[in-house]
């Protein structure tokens, strides 16, 4: 996974940032980037499909994965709940022609841009304050408050990583933070 012209774009956030939706804007403006699939032990949340949003996998498949080293990354980002990029993902992206943006946690993030260096753009999507963000997790009305609290507890600690990252874009306005998003990954591709 050296070669040049091989390129990720990571897109990382606390929980509720923005980042997906960020990612399904660039999606649409840029069709030579493809969206890179996450592996996750976690279940489905309404609506998601398995291979569309993740692949939902079981614990025990997940962590044979990792003994197998088939992961880029992975973390066990709450008790048993393992988040990865399959190796096998990006590989079948550039076989495509396509760039894949990963939409990923802080942890896994750094991982990525340790490995791939220059070859990766790293995007850390800052939310404006805790206060908006605890309002946009609860507007999803997908977390129970003790998960809700939990993210907020992880997402102080993110932001404080937010400073190893290529760039930081704060998401006040979503339509203004995917413009910028998108001048600085024109800018990348070139």
């Amino acid at each position: 996974m050296s070669d040049p012209s091989q390129k990720v774009i990571i897109l990382t956030a606390p929980s509720g940032a923005g980042k997906t939706s960020i990612a399904q804007f660039l999606l649409k403006r840029f069709p030579n980037l493809s969206f890179s699939v996450s592996a996750t032990t976690r279940a489905p949340r309404g609506g998601e499909t398995d291979g569309v949003e993740y692949h939902f996998i079981s614990l025990a498949k997940f962590e044979g994965l990792i003994y197998q080293n088939e992961f880029l990354e992975h973390e066990m980002v709450y008790k048993n709940v393992y988040y990865g990029t399959l190796k096998s993902e990006l590989t079948r992206i550039w076989a495509l022609g396509k760039t894949p943006i990963l939409d990923i946690d802080v942890k896994g993030a750094i991982h990525v841009q340790k490995q791939l260096g220059a070859n990766c753009l790293s995007i850390f999507i800052q939310p404006p304050s805790i206060a908006v963000l605890k309002e946009r997790l609860e507007h999803r009305k997908t977390e129970t408050p003790e998960s809700i609290q939990m993210r907020l507890d992880k997402a102080e600690y993110e932001i404080s990583f937010s400073q190893d990252f290529n760039v930081i874009i704060k998401n006040e306005v979503l339509e203004l933070a995917c413009v910028e998003t998108e001048k600085v990954i024109i800018e990348f591709l070139k």
